[in-house]
């Protein structure tokens, strides 16, 4: 599956758009990230263990997205973005999106 930001792909020509897509996630973070989080706040720096579940949640949230695209016989997703929104003291939503396509290479 190629995905990409672009809104075109170089070398490739679509044949079909295939519709919208999207992976959902909701991280909640666990109580060591918390403390640490809580922790960096008054002393300052990085909260790690914060920023690797982010990374793992986006992750899983492209993953998501890609595996709909896959199960709508798409090539590639295109035009992808992220979104992520506060849901109050339950975590925060992630969401991968982009427009499923069919290719041929040219």
């Amino acid at each position: 599956m190629i995905v990409s930001t672009m809104n075109d792909l170089p070398g490739y020509e679509i044949t079909e758009v295939v519709g919208d897509v999207y992976g959902l996630t909701v991280m909640v973070r666990s109580g060591l990230s918390s403390i640490e989080a809580g922790l960096k706040t008054i002393l300052g720096g990085e909260p790690r263990g914060l920023t690797q579940e982010l990374h793992d949640f986006r992750l899983e949230a492209r993953k998501r997205m890609i595996k709909a695209a896959e199960d709508q016989g798409a090539d590639a997703v295109l035009a992808v973005r992220f979104s992520s929104n506060d849901l109050r003291d339950q975590g925060t939503e992630i969401c991968a999106y982009g427009t499923a396509v069919k290719v041929s290479r040219l």
